[in-house]
């Protein structure tokens, strides 16, 4: 699977190859201009986190990781290596459904090897600044996505469901990164979004939307702000069994979530799916 385009905030132009990797790898990115230089997609890894998701290893970094994670996460590649040859993903139309596409073109290799998910044992949350994540104990992974912006068309938004690959290909993997006009001077004086354009993102202006074809959902920013949490959660490295419930949160509080869980084993427990499928119907009888 190939894939080029620009980078949302370098401006760069990138290409990257996905190919499928064994079992327990997770998902590796290999900088091909930089000798095979490898960054394993992980939460260790994590370096920035305020416009976008960033991870560095050894002074190498690659950018803007969250809608190529999200995608993988949700359509579960649990196992991959990304050949990029620049230092951000490529961001195609500013929604993961090129990626989606790219898979479901490619197809998925199933292995004999038990999945194993990173199941929460007790709730745990972040907040400040009136934002907030939490995640309470769940045997499914459910999400409930609220944002509020003061545009008259966004305002406050909300979106809850369990995630699947099917739901996610077709409610969420289209949504579009957004912005809003009056920030872009701002923006781009501290270095950012130099490739972003019409092609690439939703800009709304002070009371209408500058794409022409308008937007894909009425509640497209809610939809593209869980896309992104989604692949800011997929830094665990394993599937995720849990309610996620984020309030206006952003790729720093998600990965403040991340970090909290990651630091403390007692938080979770690891289960196979045979595991997890045995203590419901225990459950269920009793």
């Amino acid at each position: 699977m190939e894939a080029a385009g620009v980078g949302l905030h370098s401006g760069v132009p990138v290409r990257i190859r996905i190919l499928p990797a064994p079992p327990s790898t997770g998902i590796v990115f290999i900088r091909t201009d930089l000798e095979g230089f490898r960054i394993p997609a992980s939460w260790r890894h994590v370096q920035k986190v305020s416009y976008a998701t960033s991870l560095m290893r050894q002074g190498v970094l690659i950018s803007t990781t969250e809608h190529l994670l999200s995608v993988f996460y949700s359509m579960s590649v649990d196992n991959a290596f990304v050949e990029i040859d620049n230092l951000e993903v490529p961001i195609l139309d500013g929604s993961g459904q090129s990626f989606v596409d790219l898979i479901r073109q490619a197809g998925i290799a199933h292995s004999r090897k038990r999945r194993r998910y990173l199941r929460i044992r007790r709730p745990v949350s972040v907040e400040g600044g009136g934002k907030r994540i939490t995640i309470v104990p769940s045997d499914r992974f459910l999400l409930t996505c609220d944002v509020f912006f003061p545009h008259p068309l966004v305002g406050r938004q909300s979106l809850e469901m369990e995630v699947t690959p099917e739901r996610y290909a077709a409610q969420i993997a289209p949504a579009r990164t957004f912005g809003f006009e009056h920030e872009l001077a701002a923006m781009r004086n501290m270095g950012l979004i130099r490739g972003a354009s019409l092609e690439n993102a939703v800009c709304f202006d002070r009371d209408s939307i500058l794409n022409p074809g308008g937007l894909r959902f009425p509640d497209e920013c809610c939809r593209h702000k869980a896309l992104d949490l989604i692949g800011d959660l997929a830094l665990i490295g394993k599937p995720l069994l849990g309610h996620v419930i984020a309030e206006k949160a952003g790729h720093a509080m998600h990965f403040a979530l991340v970090n909290r869980i990651m630091s403390d084993p007692t938080l979770y427990e690891i289960l196979t799916f045979d595991q997890l499928a045995t203590r419901v119907a225990h459950a269920l009888v009793s």
